[in-house]
């Protein structure tokens, strides 16, 4: 059963991405703005992602380039 919920809080621009309702007992920064939320035991239980507009934004645009790039190549 999936139970993943997105909330996403527009005046800090924060995605916080909910696998598991557990407690976090730990986090692990991924990368710049962007954080594993852990249980006791480590696994993954949320993500949170800061200035999430401008990341999404990039990760978006660098998705769509690579497969225009990978159609235009399949094309030549």
């Amino acid at each position: 059963m999936n139970n993943t919920q997105l909330s996403y809080f527009k005046e800090s621009d924060v995605l916080h991405i909910l696998i598991s309702a557990e407690s976090e007992s730990d986090s692990v920064e991924i990368s710049p703005n962007i954080t594993a939320e852990l249980n006791e035991d480590g696994e993954l239980i949320g993500i949170e992602i800061l200035n999430a507009t401008n990341y999404l934004r990039d990760f978006v645009l660098e998705s769509v380039q690579a497969k225009l790039l990978d159609l235009t190549d399949k094309a030549a």
